[in-house]
């Protein structure tokens, strides 16, 4: 059995697809976990007797391949190819996933191929054709495509998850938005839940968060924020409930500082939030300390040093970074809306994303309240534990082994 899969945004490893495409493939080439699941799939009753993975990429990317695997038969390998146009940008893009890469896919006559996220790659043949859908973000935003080059891509899209044979929805809510905003018949979907990079898994010194804190010049017990600065990620709520916050504070009271992460990129304006302007306009200068861009390796610590992170997001596929935070155990502030509520579950508090006064009290709440800190921080670690890579890949192979 030979099993093609679109690498690409091994590339990118610091976005979210980007951490999405390395875990899976992390845990992928695993063979101890792997080896158990391969001899138990059944495909059409018969032995998997030689099995081929090919990623298929962009660039080329690390990601250690195992020479030797206790299935002698399995072997990785890589194909790296780009268009004789080869700047980084939507027509590139498409080029790639709709031409050369089917083209590439038929060549090698593929059995399975995996999408590791929405793309236009649309497969002819006997080439069984499985994609992860992570959301429909365009469907509920418009704003997003503000050109034509991202209304074609789009529309690209769309027809090619509705010609897969199988799709991969990380949560209930991408798969009821596969339903109803593109009439995808829900006997294609599957629900596989991802999870965090390991490194938001681990445990810290005090001397270890207290050297990233000396980094930023931080000091422990600050109110946190970030994930994006997308006007989606409703970064100005939180600024807009902290100035609430500190406006109604007594004479006692204390408010922690608010740090918020995030790169501000002007070019990709009205899609992002100039926090830096709403910052001086609302008269946050002395309070709010803006990180800017952060390493992938500094961003746990600054999760665990905090009282709270905050994410009142309009809309999520997912919600990569309330289960980043659950790890660490800080307690979390995040919307009832999209998938949110289905990841958190009981472990964190919900707000109103278009109520900065309901913001502004859940803050105020949590604040006053250490017994809830505690029981949030407890919940929270042990919802974050129900996911896992092992859990996906496993899925995976579930799929392909019905697929075949």
């Amino acid at each position: 059995m030979r099993i093609g899969i679109n690498a690409s945004f091994l590339r990118k490893q610091g976005t979210g697809l980007g951490q999405v495409t390395a875990n899976f493939l992390k845990e992928l080439v695993d063979f101890e976990s792997m080896q158990a699941d391969l001899a138990v799939a059944k495909i059409k009753n018969q032995e998997i007797k030689e099995i081929e993975v090919i990623l298929y990429l962009e660039e080329d990317a690390k990601l250690k391949l195992p020479k030797k695997t206790t299935l002698s038969a399995v072997k990785f390998s890589k194909q790296v190819f780009l268009p004789a146009y080869k700047r980084d940008d939507l027509i590139r893009k498409i080029w790639w996933e709709k031409f050369l890469l089917p083209q590439k896919v038929k060549q090698d006559k593929c059995d399975i191929f995996l999408s590791l996220y929405q793309s236009t790659t649309i497969l002819t043949g006997e080439t069984k054709h499985l994609m992860v859908v992570h959301d429909l973000i365009p469907k509920f935003f418009p704003n997003y495509l503000n050109n034509w080059r991202k209304k074609i891509y789009q529309n690209l899209v769309e027809k090619a998850i509705k010609k897969v044979d199988k799709l991969i929805a990380i949560s209930h809510r991408t798969e009821k938005d596969l339903i109803t905003q593109l009439q995808i018949d829900p006997k294609k979907i599957t629900i596989s839940y991802i999870d965090v990079d390991p490194i938001y898994k681990q445990q810290f010194s005090p001397a270890q968060l207290q050297k990233v804190l000396k980094k930023y010049k931080l000091e422990p017990g600050y109110l946190y924020s970030g994930g994006g600065l997308e006007v989606r990620k409703n970064v100005e709520s939180v600024l807009r409930a902290y100035k609430l916050l500190l406006a109604n504070v007594t004479g006692a009271e204390k408010i922690p500082k608010l740090v918020i992460f995030g790169k501000l990129l002007p070019q990709l304006a009205p899609l992002v939030t100039d926090v830096e302007k709403l910052i001086g306009e609302l008269g946050l200068a002395k309070q709010v300390v803006l990180l800017n861009q952060v390493p992938q390796a500094d961003l746990p610590a600054l999760y665990a040093s905090a009282l709270v992170f905050i994410y009142p997001s309009f809309y999520e596929g997912f919600g990569l970074p309330i289960l980043e935070a659950m790890n660490q155990g800080t307690p979390v502030i995040t919307s009832k809306t999209s998938s949110l509520p289905e990841v958190g579950r009981d472990s964190v508090l919900y707000c109103d994303p278009k109520d900065v006064e309901d913001l502004a009290m859940v803050l105020k709440n949590v604040l006053a309240n250490n017994h809830l800190k505690i029981a949030l921080s407890l919940k929270g670690r042990e919802r974050a534990a129900h996911f896992s890579w092992e859990k996906f890949v496993r899925k995976f192979l579930n799929i392909i082994g019905e697929m075949k």
